[in-house]
């Protein structure tokens, strides 16, 4: 690795949240981390491009045999990006965050209560922005005060605040894809291809624009267990 090509690589391992100083490796990579979390990411330079790999195999997207080849400056930074989001976002640590600020609310009277919960909802909200990089995860609309951050498995049936605070129990949805999703009139498969309830009328399908090309891409298999409670509990039936 050229000290020119050591120079950006920290520069947009900082750029992209991996602030602490890069461990330079023996084989010439560099070892990227951060004080938010503990996962690390390791570079190296390849041929004008750059061989990335991961502690935690989560943290990269189309990663073949946990090394993910990327062409050129551009997309690793979109990649460094994806990793720190991911791995500020893995799961129980949103929840582990709200747990934190919650000692130190009042939980007495149903007003209160409500206070709390809106934290925990803001919590998960920013958590969501963060892990879908500001964009609707079907659509790609990236206006965040349209977007709205969905449980898969609602809030109310989640078992406890690792669930309901799960970044993986979470889509952020275009306001009508929220709506039909909270509804149940749609959901998605465990590969993210778009599920229509049989209760939603044909003509109202047209109405609203529903297409068979809304897909998620880049599911987790974290987000597999609340997707198949979607499908089972939530997705209205034939009427």
């Amino acid at each position: 690795m050229t000290p020119l090509e050591r120079l950006r690589l920290e520069k947009a391992a900082a750029d992209c949240g991996f602030e602490r100083t890069p461990l330079l490796l023996d084989d010439g990579g560099l070892e990227l981390r951060s004080a938010q979390f503990p996962e690390v990411v390791l570079v190296h330079a390849s041929g004008g491009g750059f061989c990335v790999s991961a502690s935690a195999p989560a943290l990269l997207d189309g990663a073949d045999g946990g090394v993910l080849l990327v062409a050129d400056l551009d997309n690793l930074y979109a990649t460094l990006q994806r990793a720190s989001a991911v791995a500020r976002t893995m799961p129980n640590r949103v929840a582990d965050q709200f747990r934190r600020g919650a000692l130190y609310l009042s939980q007495t009277t149903e007003a209160e209560r409500l206070v709390v919960q809106r934290v925990g909802q803001d919590l998960f909200r920013n958590a969501l922005m963060d892990y879908w990089q500001g964009r609707c995860c079907v659509t790609g609309l990236a206006v965040p005060a349209l977007l709205r951050a969905s449980h898969i498995k609602p809030w109310a049936k989640c078992l406890s605040d690792d669930e309901r605070l799960d970044v993986f129990n979470g889509l952020l949805l275009a306001p009508h894809i929220d709506a039909l999703f909270d509804g149940g009139w749609i959901s998605f498969s465990d590969q993210g291809g778009l599920l229509v309830s049989a209760a939603l009328p044909a003509a109202a399908k047209a109405q609203l624009g529903v297409s068979t090309e809304w897909t998620i891409r880049h599911l987790k298999q974290a987000h597999l267990p609340y997707l198949a409670f979607h499908r089972t509990c939530e997705l209205r039936k034939a009427a």
